[in-house]
């Protein structure tokens, strides 16, 4: 881990100067703690050392991932509209995968009337692309030149229409808190693209050329603008547009090595994602970016992958290109590793004193800071903490031998330069209540270090965190369509109509019961043991919980199509907020892929093979969850899911409808998840407790396969039309694929050579071949299990997890560039990739087919099989 460098609030922008005075004995705090001062004749000059990437007055770790975070204000006119639309004090937040090039951008509180036509505009962006581009040998992407301090003035004319729009961009270098900062102002004019339509940007070069603390570019390049489908066709039209930008820095004279520089570098600019969300009012771009030579566009057969991204190096790594196409993996300053996979170092644990007496140590990733302990402030040194009642004072010690390497105390605006440390008064306003977010009835205030927080909207609300709205979930027919929906703040709930019955979410014809004989005695055979009667009452369109003496318990209404709790004799908790409430959203027909992130699963549409990208969605959330494998059953409509934070194995139905847990007693880590949809089974591995166990789908007559012979048991599938079984065991020291029928007799190892870390399988009934994706050996392999020898797919994937197939194509999940990446399995060739809105592990991933597989050949009977059901082949 590594000190942040923080430059003091108070001090202008930094410039060198050539007055004599300027030497490095007394202008050493100007460079960088990571950097060395040299003095030249008419001056002095900063510079980074090894492992740092900057201009020498301001660095960074080299290969570590970074953040940018500023205001945007503008007055812009859109199309023919004589009122322009004004907004200030809008939030622009940026993450930058340094050792790929690739920069997002969110702008929010963007209104619906400007959004999509601001599309285009992915440079306000770009410029941060431009600062953290991917280096080739010789040439120096924007922070290494300007270290993150200057101004870009930036003109864009949109041909044939003139209409013009000048953005104003300043970049004030490294805050106390390690992220760079900017400030963006837009004014002019710009065409209005239609609501609901998309942009496209194809990749484009953009030439910068260099002169005295001046860098000036243009270019002329064009997007596509596809409008919203009326009639059945979606009209799309191409607008050419011409951006001239020049940048404004301070530069060290003095050195002459700046000048052995490129004075023309070509920028390119490649995977361009422009989207905005007009719900959250969010604005979007991402781009991948490079800096090198001036480039004729022919091929370069020998690009390094260090150059082009496709190393798979640690985000937390730096790529050391070699010769050819051979490059290294090192982890940055502050992680440990082998590069492609790098750990943080938690110098809190390895030094517990290095931040000294009366203060505590924060380990943050690449980074440590130290905070004073209650009943005591930092004094004006920077480096004691002094008892706010007597004066006390604890000093904050450092390691002489380890300036520069994580000596760091939390504080605003000061620094000391011969430590390299920075402090603050540390304040956890989410405890103190000094926080802007929205009331907790609909945010809430996640801290995260230091003084630092931010604001997040409760399930059911949307927004900045700051101010959330409600979301109607009855705009999103969430319930049957024989039944009525009722919105709340941050929830919502269905009831049949007159003459049906059912929860709300499905509804048949019949009259309900009545509301006495519903609900009394729903709490099962333990009424009269541990739960005692209460008093069902139904009150304008709600139901409520009274005791016997006619009061109301707390915490007990629920709205209509909600079934009311049952209660311990203990007094129930007060619900604050949000109730929970179902939150599967029904599927709509077709193919879809549907794969796990965090807390929800998401599904994505297939069109005969291509992924429907922008028709992707949330199809079941899951709060305070980390869901690991997702399976299908092709009959009923179901998905199933694994979840390891408090272990269990769920449902729901595709029809939209609640979640229902079939087991969650006796699971350490259930991680894959396979559905037998003939014999109506669900198989799961278990890599806490070691084993392979079956159920019925309900979670009935449950039995455990296999619990010897297995370390690290991950993927499993299924060979529903063949009785088979397929499961994979990362056993770092002997990883396998074995294989078995489905009554768990005749198991056998089916591949173990030249494995590394197995962790996601699938099996295509039709093709017959089993797919696997190996984290370890970085490769895509298929196999047919009835035939010898297999086939590399892909090599030099990055992370894979998970994996599932639908027609030529196989579907991989990866860690490393948190996304679904579609591969054409006859060609061996990526030809698509999906990231999410929200960037995190995407982990299982299935296919949700329209239509079960066909047995064409074999005749499919169910029998018992020593007290349980399996397949067998006449």
């Amino acid at each position: 881990m590594v000190v942040r460098a923080s430059v003091q609030a108070s001090h202008p922008v930094f410039r060198y100067h050539t007055d004599v005075q300027q030497t490095c004995a007394n202008n050493r705090h100007q460079c960088s703690v990571h950097a060395v001062c040299r003095d030249y004749p008419n001056g002095y000059c900063c510079s980074c050392v090894a492992g740092y990437k900057g201009n020498g007055r301001q660095c960074v770790a080299e290969g570590s991932p970074q953040r940018v975070n500023g205001k945007v204000k503008g007055k812009i006119f859109v199309g023919s509209n004589p009122v322009p639309v004004v907004f200030e004090n809008t939030d622009l937040h940026s993450y930058v995968v340094m050792n790929h090039g690739r920069a997002y951008t969110a702008i929010s509180t963007i209104p619906e009337v400007l959004g999509y036509s601001l599309l285009p505009l992915a440079s306000v962006g770009g410029i941060i692309g431009w600062m953290f581009a991917v280096e080739q040998q010789g040439y120096r992407n924007g922070f290494s030149i300007t270290g993150g301090e200057f101004t870009r003035q930036a003109e864009v004319t949109f041909l044939g229409s003139n209409e013009k729009l000048v953005i104003k961009q300043k970049f004030s270098g490294i805050d106390e808190h390690g992220h760079l900062t900017i400030s963006t102002e837009m004014e002019g004019k710009v065409p209005e693209i239609p609501f609901g339509a998309s942009v496209h940007i194809e990749p484009y070069n953009e030439l910068y050329h260099s002169s005295s603390s001046v860098i000036t570019s243009s270019s002329t390049r064009e997007y596509t603008v596809t409008e919203p489908e009326r009639d059945g066709i979606s009209p799309s039209y191409t607008v050419a547009y011409q951006w001239r930008q020049t940048i404004s820095f301070d530069e060290c004279i003095h050195d002459d090595s700046h000048h052995a520089i490129s004075a023309t570098q070509q920028l390119s600019v490649d995977s361009v994602f422009v989207l905005y969300n007009r719900d959250e009012q969010i604005l979007r771009y991402a781009m991948s970016n490079s800096i090198g030579p001036v480039s004729d566009g022919s091929a370069d057969i020998s690009r390094n992958p260090c150059y082009t991204g496709t190393h798979g190096c640690d985000t937390n790594a730096v790529c050391r290109p070699g010769t050819g196409n051979q490059f290294s993996c090192e982890c940055s300053v502050g992680f440990r590793g082998d590069g492609h996979i790098c750990y943080d170092v938690d110098e809190c644990s390895e030094q517990p004193t290095v931040c000294g007496s009366n203060a505590v140590c924060n380990n943050q990733p690449g980074t440590f800071r130290c905070e004073c302990v209650d009943g005591y402030q930092f004094s004006d040194d920077g480096r004691t903490c002094v008892d706010t009642t007597s004066g006390k004072r604890g000093v904050v010690e450092s390691d002489r031998s380890s300036v520069g390497r994580g000596i760091a105390v939390v504080t605003v605006g000061n620094v000391i330069a011969d430590t390299a440390v920075t402090v603050e008064h540390v304040i956890n306003h989410c405890v103190m209540g000094t926080h802007n977010c929205d009331i907790r009835q609909r945010a809430q205030c996640v801290y995260v270090g230091g003084s630092s927080y931010i604001c997040t909207c409760l399930d059911g609300f949307s927004g900045d965190g700051r101010s959330c709205v409600d979301v109607d979930e009855c705009q999103q027919n969430r319930c049957h369509p024989d039944a009525f929906c009722y919105n709340t703040p941050g929830s919502f709930s269905c009831q049949c109509k007159a003459g049906y019955r059912g929860d709300g979410f499905q509804c048949v014809l019949g009259e309900p019961k009545l509301m006495g004989e519903l609900f009394v005695g729903g709490c099962g055979g333990a009424i009269d043991k541990v739960f005692v009667p209460q008093w069902p009452i139904w009150i304008q369109q709600s139901f409520l919980i009274g005791r016997r003496d006619g009061n109301e318990i707390d915490g007990t209404r629920t709205g209509p199509g909600i079934r009311p709790p049952c209660l311990s004799t203990s007094a129930p908790p007060v619900v604050i907020g949000p109730s929970v409430r179902p939150d599967s959203i029904p599927l709509p027909p077709g193919t879809h892929l549907l794969f796990a992130q965090s807390g929800k699963i998401e599904h994505v549409p297939l069109v005969e093979n291509n992924m429907k990208k922008m028709d992707a969605k949330a199809l079941l959330h899951v709060p305070d969850s980390v869901v690991i494998g997702v399976a299908y059953d092709c009959m009923d409509k179901m998905v199933y899911w694994t979840e390891i934070s408090g272990p269990s194995i769920s449902r729901a139905s595709l029809h939209g409808g609640e979640p229902a847990t079939i087991i969650k007693s006796d699971l350490g880590s259930p991680e894959g998840i396979a559905i037998d949809h003939l014999g109506r089974n669900v198989f799961w591995t278990d890599s806490y407790l070691d084993r392979i166990e079956v159920a019925r789908l309900d979670g009935s007559q449950r039995r455990v396969l296999f619990n010897t012979g297995l370390v690290n048991p991950r993927a499993i599938v299924t060979d529903s039309v063949r009785g088979n079984l397929y499961w994979t065991d990362w056993n770092r020291d002997a990883p396998k694929i074995e294989t078995s029928y489905m009554d768990g007799t005749n198991r056998r190892i089916l591949v173990k050579d030249d494995l590394g870390l197995p962790n996601g399988l699938t099996f295509d009934t039709y093709s017959s071949m089993l797919c696997w994706v190996d984290a370890g050996t970085k490769r895509v392999e298929c196999m047919n299990p009835s035939q010898l020898g297999r086939r590399k797919i892909l090599e030099g994937v990055q992370y894979p997890f998970s994996i599932t197939s639908y027609g030529k194509n196989l579907y991989y999940t990866d860690w490393r560039r948190d996304a679904v990446i579609a591969v054409d399995r006859t060609i061996s060739k990526e030809n698509d990739n999906f990231q999410p809105h929200k960037r995190a592990r995407l982990y299982g991933i299935t296919t949700a087919f329209a239509q079960c597989p066909q047995a064409e050949t074999k005749l499919v009977t169910e029998f018992v099989f020593k007290g349980y059901f399996a397949v067998d082949f006449e």
